[in-house]
Order: C-alpha cells, then structure tokens, then sequence
C-alpha cells in the first residue's frame, strides 16, 4: 500500500506541477513586485501559493459534484480539460506567453495593485483553467479506486503548491542560476510533456464518452 501511495502521488504531482509551471510565472512575479524588496516577496509568493492550494483543492473535491449539477458528463469535462491544457502546452512549447494561463491586459492591471497575491499569482497564475482541470480529473480518477486514493491527489496538490512557493520566493536567484535560456528549455520540456498528458485526458474522456453515445442511439 505504501508503494501505491508513493506512486499515486507521484504521478499526479507529475501532472500538477507540469501544468502549473511555477518555473514560468518567475518572470511575470519579478515583473509584479519589481518594487517590493526580499521580505515581501516572500510573503506575497506565500499568499498565492496557499491561496492556489485552496482553490485547486476545493474544486479537486467538489468539482464532480459541479457538474452533476449543471448536468456535464465527466468524460466531456475530460475533453474539454484535454483541449485546454493542449492549448497551454503547445504555448509552452513555443515558449510564447499563454493566453490560456494570463494575459497581458491582467498584468498590466495588475501592474498598480498593492498586493498581486491574490490576483493574479495564485489566479489565474498558478490555479488557471488547466491545473482546476487537471486536480479536478485527478481526483474522479481517484475516487473510482479505494477510498484512500484521493489523499495522494491532495498531498501532490499541496506538494505543487510548496514547490510554487519556494520558486517564486526565491524566484530572482532562479532566473539569475537559470538565466532567460534556462527558463525556456525548462518551459518547452514541461510543454512537451503536458502535450502527453493533454492528449491522455482527451482519449480517456472519448473513450469513455463515445460507448456511452452509441448505446444511447
């Protein structure tokens, strides 16, 4: 069992932290807080990453029950999740700024706030439309298992989100070791891989989706 747990939560902390991408917002968090000094970069970068721990979480556990609701089938929302993270990772890729994770009117109205924790680190930033769709597959993944497999979808969260934190805490001496060259390596690599896994989505919900279709006509 605990090789199972150690497993689970490694893959999905795989997934999570390749959506989120923590390594990418290091340069639109220098850019926020380029007036703030060491101290309260750390203790922005620690708002947004709680923050992003609550509300990946909270719609990770409530997120099927949302769509029972409003009537949305799961394997839809995996298609759709699947097309969204597609689109974010072909923008990793290229290493171009996504308009799927921020876009520029958000910074640049972020640009006079006095605190940008909230909005836009922690959102969309970090909790964006792929990582809320990527905690929220994760965990109905999870749940169709034992009972306990859904604690390693929250541990993997709250790992992501630690990971966030000390990235973007110490994000000026992340692009000072990994320069401008480093970051974009690291961005086409995660984009790459995020491809897989947006791919995976997309077939899991077709293929559980479209069975389901045929016997209905």
């Amino acid at each position: 069992m605990a090789l199972q747990l150690a497993t689970l939560c490694f893959v999905s902390f795989s997934a999570l932290f390749f959506v989120v991408d923590p390594f990418s917002a290091v340069p639109f968090f220098l850019a926020l807080t380029r007036n703030d000094d060491p101290r309260r970069r750390r203790e922005i970068a620690l708002r947004a990453s709680v923050t992003a721990f609550a509300v990946l979480a909270a719609f990770a556990l409530t997120g099927e029950w949302i769509f029972r609701l409003l009537g949305i089938g799961l394997p839809a929302f995996k298609v759709a999740g699947g097309v969204v993270l597609l689109l974010l990772a072909l923008d990793m890729v290229r290493t171009q700024p996504s308009r799927t994770r921020i876009t520029q009117g958000e910074v640049d109205a972020s640009a006079d706030k006095e605190d940008v924790a909230i909005v836009p680190l922690a959102m969309p930033l970090l909790a964006g439309p792929g990582s809320i769709a990527t905690a929220i597959v994760l965990m109905v993944r999870a749940r169709s298992e034992d009972w306990w497999h859904p604690l390693p979808v929250l541990l993997a969260i709250a790992l992501t989100c630690l990971a966030s934190y000390l990235i973007l805490a110490g994000a000026a001496r992340t692009e000072k070791v990994l320069g401008r060259t480093g970051l974009a390596i690291l961005e086409r690599v995660a984009g790459l891989l995020l491809v897989a896994i947006a791919v995976q989505f997309m077939m899991d919900g077709l293929a559980e989706g479209l069975p389901r279709t045929f016997r209905l006509q």
